[in-house]
């Protein structure tokens, strides 16, 4: 099962770029950096610890 790459942040609504910083918490909640930082890296929708997300590399899945 593959991590969901959400667009945009839950909170300002602002997209987000596939390969720039971005922050989620366990249930692939998903915000942008100055929204993680005005919560003080806490999901609010389940209060879990918003964390990077990983980046997707922009070429072949497997070589």
């Amino acid at each position: 099962m593959a991590l969901a790459m959400k667009p945009a942040c839950e909170r300002c609504e602002n997209g987000l770029a596939m390969d720039g910083e971005v922050y989620i918490c366990s249930y692939e909640c998903t915000f942008c950096p100055t929204c993680a930082k005005a919560l003080a890296s806490l999901c609010p929708n389940c209060g879990g610890e918003l964390v990077a997300r990983p980046r997707r590399d922009a070429g072949p899945m497997f070589a």
